[in-house]
């Protein structure tokens, strides 16, 4: 193994799909250490992992513990209680040598529909989901430029996600799967995105980064493409028309971007995680 670098990373929600597969990617690099809160798995063994109820527990207790130099925020859980928690972690920031990576959403733009968003688009959502996460971004920007990086995700996919569970157990179930025919988004999976979380804390990047495909697909496609590469022609789809016309919910890179070599497509997407 190689010799772990410098920095101490703090992953919160690290027993989740997105921050689990963060951990893995930096564990063999980096003293990383998570939080987990999930009874599904037993980390209570692991010296890297602490118990942390978003509900109940002061996250301050943590951070002195391990007193991290990278905090990566994949929080899930209670609205109120995610503010809060993000309000003690921007104090401590405020005050120590500490960076924030926070895992945000395309649905800070779900109020737009006719194009694609960029780094620097204004933020507008209609949804709680969206304007939770634009009031965490928000509180992120009163901190120096140099300790942030709010990292927007669109859908993320992957064979141990929860889309892709959740499209096998409708196939098994013979359930119908929804699909939207006029929604146009990108995509990506967590083996792409943890490398470049990776690449971002090797070049130590702050700002804003659109991490998905460069390009774009109908979610209906999407779908069905999965299916075809689960191996299964069996699939009921139930077609969801939100509007007569197609609308975007995409978020594409302009003045972040990254190395040729971390782009991806939604089709490597496709491909490259649902066989079998």
């Amino acid at each position: 193994m190689k010799e772990k670098g410098a920095e101490r990373i703090l992953i919160l929600g690290a027993s989740g799909f997105i921050g689990n597969a963060i951990y893995r990617e930096l564990n063999s690099y980096f003293n990383t250490y998570g939080t987990y809160f999930s009874t599904g798995r037993t980390y209570h063994d692991n010296r890297q992992f602490y118990k942390y109820d978003l509900n109940e527990d002061d996250i301050f207790i943590i951070l002195k513990k391990i007193r991290p130099t990278l905090i990566i925020s994949a929080l899930r859980g209670n609205f109120p209680a995610q503010i809060l928690a993000h309000q003690h972690i921007t104090e401590y920031i405020a005050t120590e040598k500490c960076k924030l990576y926070f895992i945000s959403s395309a649905n800070v733009f779900d109020a737009y529909s006719k194009y694609p968003s960029y780094e620097n688009d204004k933020t507008l959502s209609l949804s709680i989901y969206g304007r939770l996460k634009i009031k965490i971004e928000n509180m992120m920007m009163r901190l120096p430029k140099e300790k942030i990086g709010i990292i927007r995700l669109p859908m993320v996919f992957g064979n141990t996600s929860p889309r892709i569970k959740e499209i096998k157990l409708f196939i098994e179930n013979n359930e119908p799967i929804e699909v939207f025919p006029n929604l146009i988004i990108n995509v990506t999976n967590n083996d792409k995105l943890t490398q470049q979380i990776h690449y971002l804390i090797n070049r130590n990047k702050c700002g804003i980064f659109h991490l998905g495909s460069k390009d774009l697909v109908h979610h209906e496609e999407l779908i069905q493409g999965i299916v075809s590469r689960i191996g299964t022609k069996k699939a009921i789809y139930k077609r969801v028309y939100t509007t007569n016309e197609d609308r975007y919910l995409a978020v594409l890179p302009k003045s972040n971007t990254l190395p040729k070599n971390l782009d991806v497509s939604y089709q490597e997407i496709i491909d490259h995680h649902f066989v079998g």
